[in-house]
C-alpha cells in the first residue's frame, strides 16, 4: 500500500521543464533526461501536468483527446519509456486529470455541437431566459460570462472556465462511464496516482442567477459530488492500493473536505485547497495589490490543520503550482534575505501535518520574472484581465503591476537548468521568455553548493522518511497571535517536533509556550542560532526545527 505520508511529490509542468528537440518547448523526453535530477532531490511521486492532445488555450488544461500524447510532447513509446526509466529510479508517475471539462475541439463536444443529442447530453446546454439574455449571470472564472450562445441550436453552453471549455455533464451516467474508462487506461499503463483538476465542481446544483455573488456557490461542492467520487474510485483507483489520488477543491469548505480526504471515506488520498492563498486578495478577488495578511494566514493554516486532523482527514500541502506565484516573491525576500526566506518557506511546509507538494523550481528558489510588457505574457487568465483592468479604469501602469504579482504566468518561465543560453532550457526560441534572473539562480550551480536551497530541500524530504512524527504526528498551533513568528508542535509516540520560523526581515524574539529543555535543532536555515528553555531569538526569516525524543 502507497503510504503517501511519508511521500514528496513534485510537479512537473512538462512544457517549461526542459526541452529536447529544441522547438521552445518542453517534452516527456526532457523529462526522462532529468530523472536523475529529480531522484537526486529524493521526492517520491512526479505529478505532471496535462500533456494531451489540446489547442493549448489553457496550456493543455483544455483536453481534445484524454488517449493521445500531443506531439508537442512527444508520443506513446516517449510516454512508455518514461514510466520504465522512473520505475528504475524508484519514482512513480501522477497524472492530471481534467474531467470537469474538455475542450471545444473533443470529438464528443463536435458532436453536440453538430446537434446530435447523445452528446449534447454530454455538456450543459440551456435556452437562454429572453433572446440574447443567458441562462444565468454565472461569470467565467477567466471574466466575462459563463455561458456562449450557438446560435444553429439556439441554445448557451456551461463553461465555467475559457470559451474553449465546455463543462461535461456529470449527472450523465455514460459521461462518468467515459471518464472512468479514461482512467483506467492510463492505470494499465502504470500509472501509481491522479491529480484531479477543479473536480469539486463538477456536480452542479440549481441553474439559476447569483443575486450575492458569481454563482460560484450553485456549482461548488454540488450536490451529488460525494457519490460521483466514490463511484470514481470503486471503478478506478480504489481497485488497486498502491494509487494514490489528490483533488484540487475550488473555493472548497473544510466540511467536504472532510469527506474527500477521510481515511474511511473512499474518495481521494487528499484534497489540495487554496483559502491559505488567498491572503494577498481582496475577498476573493486577486486582481488587486495588498500586502498579504500574516496572521490570516496562519489562522487559515491552522484552522485547516486541526480540523482535517480531528476528522482523519490528510490535505496536501504546498506553496506553489503551476497557477500560483512563485512563493519566495510573494512572502519572501527576493533582495536581501532571498536564501533565508526560500528555505523558511520551505520548512514551514515541509513540517506540516500533509503530503507535501513541491513545484519546479521552488527547490532552487526560483522567483516572479517582473514580465514589464503584456507581450511577455501566455496565460489566458492574465491577457483577460490585462483589459478587464483597464476597463475597469485602472492605468496600464496599475494592470502591469497586478499581473506582475498574481499572473499565473510567473510559475510558468522555463526551469532554469544553467547559467548557459536560456538557461538551459532550450536552443531554440522559449515559448514564454526566461526570468533574468537565471545566472544567478540555477539547479547546475545549486547542486555545487552545500548551502544551496535545493540542497536545503533535499534535507527537508529526507527528514519526512526519518522522523515518524513528521508524516505521522498530530499537530498543535503556536505563537498564534505573535506578528512575525510561524510556530507549531507535532508529536507521535513519544516524538516531539517543533518548528518556530519568523516570517519577516527583521530580528525578533518568541517567548516560548513550551519548555525547550532537551530539543536538539535538527534543522535551520542559520548556521548559528540562540534559544534557551524559555525564548527564541530569531534572526531575519530565520527557521528552527527542534527535536526530541521523550
Amino acid at each position: 500500500m502507497a503510504d503517501f505520508k511519508k511521500s514528496v511529490v513534485y510537479q512537473i509542468y512538462p512544457k517549461s521543464f526542459y526541452d529536447t528537440n529544441q522547438d521552445g518547448i518542453g517534452d516527456l523526453q526532457g523529462v526522462i533526461q532529468k530523472l536523475d535530477y529529480i531522484r537526486e532531490l529524493g521526492v517520491d511521486y512526479i505529478w505532471m501536468t496535462p500533456f494531451f492532445v489540446s489547442p493549448q488555450r489553457d496550456n493543455g488544461y483544455d483536453v481534445e483527446d484524454y488517449y493521445a500524447i500531443d506531439k508537442r510532447y512527444g508520443t506513446m513509446e516517449d510516454f512508455d519509456l518514461l514510466m520504465q526509466e522512473a520505475e528504475a529510479r524508484g519514482i512513480k508517475v501522477m497524472l492530471d486529470m481534467v474531467f470537469n471539462h474538455t475542450s471545444d475541439r473533443h470529438k464528443w463536444f463536435q458532436k453536440a455541437l453538430a446537434g446530435e443529442q447523445e452528446y449534447k447530453d454530454f455538456y450543459i446546454f440551456k435556452k437562454g431566459k429572453a433572446p440574447g439574455v443567458p441562462p444565468t449571470n454565472w461569470q467565467s472564472k477567466f471574466g466575462g460570462s459563463a455561458w456562449e450562445y450557438v446560435e444553429e441550436l439556439d441554445e448557451y453552453y456551461l463553461h465555467l472556465f475559457d470559451v474553449s471549455q465546455p463543462d461535461l455533464n456529470w449527472d450523465n451516467e455514460e459521461v462518468r462511464r467515459s471518464v472512468q474508462k479514461v482512467v483506467r487506461f492510463w492505470m494499465e499503463k502504470g500509472v501509481k496516482g491522479f491529480r484531479f483538476d477543479v473536480v469539486n465542481l463538477i456536480s452542479k446544483g440549481k441553474f439559476e442567477d447569483d443575486m450575492e455573488g458569481d454563482g460560484r456557490r450553485f456549482y461548488t461542492d454540488g450536490p451529488n459530488i460525494h457519490q460521483y467520487l466514490k463511484e470514481l474510485n470503486e471503478t478506478t483507483f480504489g481497485t488497486d492500493a498502491e494509487i494514490i489520488t489528490v483533488g484540487e477543491m475550488s473555493s472548497t469548505s473544510m466540511e467536504n473536505c472532510y469527506r474527500y480526504g477521510g481515511e474511511k471515506e473512499k474518495e481521494l488520498s487528499m484534497v489540495f485547497s487554496f483559502h491559505h492563498l488567498k491572503v494577498d486578495f481582496m475577498g476573493n478577488e486577486k486582481w488587486v495589490i495588498v500586502p498579504f495578511d500574516f496572521l490570516k494566514l496562519k489562522n487559515i493554516l491552522f484552522t485547516w490543520q486541526k480540523g482535517m486532523s480531528e476528522n482523519h482527514a490528510w490535505n496536501a500541502v504546498f506553496w506553489c503550482n503551476h497557477d500560483q506565484p512563485r512563493v519566495v516573491s510573494r512572502f519572501g525576500n527576493t533582495e536581501k534575505y532571498w536564501k533565508e526566506s526560500a528555505k523558511m518557506l520551505g520548512t514551514v511546509i515541509h513540517c506540516l501535518r500533509g503530503t507535501p507538494y513541491i513545484y519546479q523550481g521552488e527547490e532552487l528558489g526560483m522567483t516572479n520574472p517582473d514580465f514589464q510588457d503584456i507581450s511577455q505574457y501566455r496565460d489566458v487568465e492574465s491577457l483577460n484581465h490585462f483589459q478587464i483592468l483597464q476597463d475597469r479604469g485602472l492605468s496600464k501602469e496599475n494592470a502591469y503591476q497586478i499581473l506582475a504579482i498574481h499572473s499565473r504566468d510567473n510559475s510558468r518561465t522555463p526551469m532554469q537548468w544553467n547559467d548557459g543560453k536560456n538557461a538551459g532550457f532550450t536552443e531554440g526560441t522559449p515559448w514564454i521568455e526566461v526570468n533574468s534572473d537565471y545566472k544567478n539562480i540555477n539547479a547546475a550551480k545549486e547542486l555545487e553548493d552545500a548551502d544551496s536551497v535545493f540542497h536545503y530541500y533535499k534535507k527537508l524530504i529526507q527528514l519526512r522518511k526519518d522522523y515518524d512524527v513528521i508524516a505521522y504526528g498530530e499537530i498543535e498551533p503556536l505563537a498564534e497571535l505573535h506578528p512575525s513568528v510561524f510556530a507549531y508542535k507535532r508529536e507521535y509516540q513519544g516524538e516531539s517536533l517543533l518548528v518556530i520560523s519568523n516570517f519577516h526581515g527583521k530580528e525578533t524574539r518568541w517567548d516560548a509556550e513550551v519548555d525547550l529543555t532537551d530539543y536538539q535543532c535538527i534543522l535551520s536555515n542559520y548556521k548559528e542560532h540562540s534559544f534557551t528553555a524559555e525564548r527564541c531569538d530569531l534572526k531575519p526569516y530565520e527557521t528552527l526545527v527542534l527535536y526530541k525524543n521523550v
